[in-house]
């Protein structure tokens, strides 16, 4: 791969090339799609939607939102350490093309602002109980009619997946969704690949998916202008990585590593002493320990040790990289980043105890039941309506049920894509709004 391919201000629909140098400074393109991310309302929407704790009413519990604009900012410092050292290494990047260092933070900036936009209501959760559906509930009833990629689609329903969606589907006559660059669409699909074969390898890309099939014209076509390498000589659609997709998935390592550890110590799920151990054995290299001893309320001493402990995650995150950048452009570097961070133990050590005393407790797991069933029920109804419209057998509940879409569902569309298409409703709910909606269908007008 090419870093002057994958740098491509390139948007869908365009006819003329965008070239670099003839850019405005003021009005940047990479930044431009950091505009559109987050005047979208799909990204505001993430201010209701959980990350760890589900309907939280504590104001300084992450949300959606909270952690995707903090995921964009290490995702910019990260960008441009890269990008600095880049264009030291590939000078006619700047000299002949006109590329800055900061060009590099703002695609990671903006691809990392949208990491989460395509996540369901209710966490992690959401998407299990939306693909759980499909595979032992009600939705089993359409594995014979889809294609198996199609029906792979939908019983591994996948946020990253419905993300890309999001930010390129046609709608309301606007070609290309958000209409974001090439780069940037690059950097945020952290794994190239279609539902089927599942993990066919241990290389990081393969760990998920990111495409429908709905959306793999659309992929191809940014990946051929990337010049994103292809993996394996089948039809499966498949490809390596984009470089900056490394830098996008280090934020949000770095983020949920530290910040979630955080949430669960202001909670009380994590007792507070015993946490800040386990961050000073992360940041014990770097911490002014007279500093630290000097602050005498734990919540400066817990902000002292997170704002270090994230610093000294990007300065490893951006030495990996840089390291293996030959392999990375090659398509040779199978692991994420922080995989290969000399504080890994420290690293696994965080992620195990917010596990146990935090994803795994009682709170999280009762409101996690609780989202099941509403996702169960709204995926029943919609699904249950664009069936019978698609057969012609619609009734007049199922109209008004549908009247909730902003996109009409006729008879021409295939059964998969009004599946998807009610999925994809569903996934693109607040919590609070879900939980609406589940009173509407159950009757209940408390």
């Amino acid at each position: 791969m090419q870093w002057e391919k994958l740098l491509s201000l390139k948007r869908q629909g365009d006819t003329n090339k965008r070239l670099r140098m003839e850019q405005d400074e003021t009005r940047l393109g990479f930044e431009v799609d950091y505009d559109r991310v987050i005047f979208s309302s799909a990204f505001r929407s993430l201010q209701d939607k959980t990350q760890v704790i589900p309907l939280s009413q504590t104001s300084f519990v992450h949300t959606r939102l909270t952690h995707s604009l903090e995921v964009s900012v290490v995702g910019r410092s990260l960008g441009r350490q890269v990008g600095k050292a880049i264009l030291e290494k590939h000078p006619q990047l700047k000299k002949t093309h006109g590329y800055q260092f900061n060009d590099f933070g703002a695609i990671v900036a903006a691809a990392a602002l949208a990491h989460d936009i395509g996540n369901p209501p209710f966490g992690h959760s959401g998407e299990k109980a939306i693909g759980d559906y499909f595979l032992n509930g009600r939705g089993r009833r359409f594995k014979e009619k889809l294609t198996p990629k199609e029906y792979q689609d939908l019983v591994d329903f996948e946020g990253n997946a419905n993300g890309f969606k999001i930010l390129t589907e046609t709608k309301n006559g606007v070609d290309g969704g958000l209409r974001l660059s090439y780069a940037t669409l690059g950097a945020f699909t952290k794994y190239p690949k279609e539902s089927l074969p599942k993990k066919p390898t241990n290389h990081i890309a393969d760990k998920k998916y990111g495409v429908f099939q709905s959306e793999k014209d659309s992929f191809k076509e940014v990946a051929e202008e990337l010049g994103l390498l292809k993996r394996g000589e089948d039809n499966n659609m498949s490809y390596y990585r984009h470089p900056l997709a490394y830098l996008v998935e280090a934020a949000d390592d770095i983020c949920y590593t530290i910040i979630d550890f955080e949430d669960g110590i202001n909670l009380g799920l994590i007792e507070e002493e015993f946490a800040l151990e386990y961050l000073i054995n992360l940041v014990k290299n770097t911490i002014n320990t007279e500093k630290y001893h000097n602050l005498k309320q734990s919540s400066d001493r817990l902000a002292y040790l997170r704002s270090l402990a994230i610093n000294t995650l990007i300065t490893e995150a951006v030495e990996v990289f840089l390291k293996h950048e030959e392999d990375i452009l090659q398509g040779e570097f199978s692991q994420a980043l922080l995989d290969k961070s000399r504080y890994q133990a420290q690293i696994n050590d965080i992620i195990k105890i917010s596990i146990e005393k935090v994803y795994q407790s009682k709170e999280v797991v009762e409101k996690e039941i609780a989202g099941y069933k509403v996702l169960e029920t709204l995926i029943d109804t919609f699904t249950t309506s664009v069936e019978r419209v698609v057969s012609g057998e619609e009734r007049h509940y199922d109209r008004l049920i549908l009247k909730n879409f902003n996109n009409t569902i006729s008879e021409k569309e295939s059964l998969y894509k009004t599946i998807l298409a009610a999925c994809h409703y569903v996934s693109r709910l607040t919590d609070g709004k879900s939980l609406q909606l589940f009173d509407r269908v159950r009757g209940d007008f408390k």
